[in-house]
């Protein structure tokens, strides 16, 4: 029966069925399956769509797909995650956002999805996000990586201004930064002086463990 569950929910992720992970992320906790085991399956699922983006075998919105139903398991797991006090080893910790006057989403939001499928304690700080909140989050967070998405050539400045700032509060080296999105390469990146650029959430999530220099769990 559990075994049927858990195939379940996998399969769910993989055939971009938002509802049917829904509800079977419900049943496994209802069926008293450990959160841990099926947040397994989900890694393990969203894991799978990710690699095969990363080897040209499936598309992007085969990706954000898969993402979406994903993030509709995983609050039912994380609520009894919390609720049976069991601690997930943690890969690292994450703030990421989208810098001020840019309001895209979709690869931020796939980033964090795919960072938390593989271990990490994540910060999502939303949308157009200015400056001084990116520097708050980092106090109180305290982050092994910060990172930062723009998509629009006119707000990738912004992760520019976001790292100056971070050296004027005196706290650049607490933390490494990566940045993305469509306006960003990796000479843009060595420019404003940040640690690391990919153009793909799955490559992200590399990225993070590369800098931390931690193995895929």
């Amino acid at each position: 029966m559990n075994s049927m569950i858990l195939e379940n929910l996998g399969k769910s992720v993989k055939e971009y069925d938002k509802e049917g992970a829904a509800r079977w992320a419900t049943t496994a906790m209802e069926e008293k399956i450990g959160p841990l085991e099926a947040l397994d399956v989900l890694t393990e699922a969203i894991r799978e769509i990710g690699d095969a983006f990363g080897a040209g075998e499936c598309f992007l919105p085969e990706l954000v797909s898969a993402a979406e139903a994903m993030q509709e398991a995983m609050p039912i797991i994380e609520a009894e995650l919390h609720a049976s006090g069991v601690q997930r080893k943690s890969a690292g910790k994450v703030v990421a956002g989208t810098v001020a006057g840019d309001i895209h989403n979709i690869g931020k939001s796939m980033l964090c999805t795919l960072l938390v499928a593989d271990g990490f304690q994540v910060f999502d700080l939303g949308i157009d996000v200015p400056t001084e909140r990116f520097i708050e989050a980092v106090k109180e967070h305290k982050p092994d990586v910060l990172a930062l998405s723009a998509l629009l050539t006119i707000t990738a400045m912004e992760q520019r201004n976001v790292i100056e700032a971070l050296k004027e509060a005196g706290i650049r080296d607490t933390v490494k930064v990566i940045v993305g999105g469509g306006a960003i390469s990796d000479d843009f990146a060595a420019s404003i002086g940040a640690e690391g650029y990919d153009p793909t959430a799955p490559g992200g999530v590399a990225l993070c463990r590369e800098l931390l220099g931690t193995e895929r769990r």
